[in-house]
């Protein structure tokens, strides 16, 4: 069984950098390619390290904190750091005899960057979808987060 993980498509997230995946990742959920998907949320907040060692203060406020597309019926996993791999994934892994993971959302070299290697290094068969992420900080990250990641993971998992 195959899994979709659309990473921190929130208001918060998007610019000119990212704004194409809104359609792009909408139409990808249309194909119904993938019976399982998860969305995250980066949520952050007034006493967190993001807060306290970067002054970052986006994603508290909920508006900042909204998923940009219709997440329908598909869970919804709150996180507080860079990576998805938590306790409640690992669960509806098990649960659902999830096989294959594929990643997809914002920040490349971030967010989808970390879970990658996290679940990687968990013995998992993740996939990064390139043409479905971005970065917040434009291409040239973007691009670099990806030759990272077939060094990581195996260039035959960034597809």
């Amino acid at each position: 069984m195959d899994l979709l993980i659309v990473i921190d498509l929130q208001k918060a997230f998007i610019n000119k950098n990212t704004f194409h995946l809104e359609s792009k990742i909408e139409s990808l959920l249309n194909e119904n390619k993938y019976k399982n998907v998860i969305f995250t949320r980066f949520v952050n907040t007034e006493d967190s390290i993001f807060v306290n060692k970067l002054n970052y203060r986006e994603c508290i406020t909920e508006d900042s904190k909204q998923i940009v597309i219709n997440t329908g019926n598909d869970l919804v996993i709150d996180k507080n750091g860079y990576s998805v791999l938590t306790n409640q994934l690992k669960e509806y892994i098990e649960v659902n005899n999830i096989n294959n993971i594929y990643l997809c959302g914002i920040d490349t070299e971030c967010c989808v960057l970390k879970t990658a290697l996290d679940l990687f290094e968990a013995g998992y068969n993740v996939y990064v979808l390139k043409d479905y992420c971005a970065s917040f900080y434009g291409v040239i990250r973007h691009e670099n987060a990806l030759e990272i990641l077939k060094s990581n993971i195996g260039k035959n998992y960034v597809i």
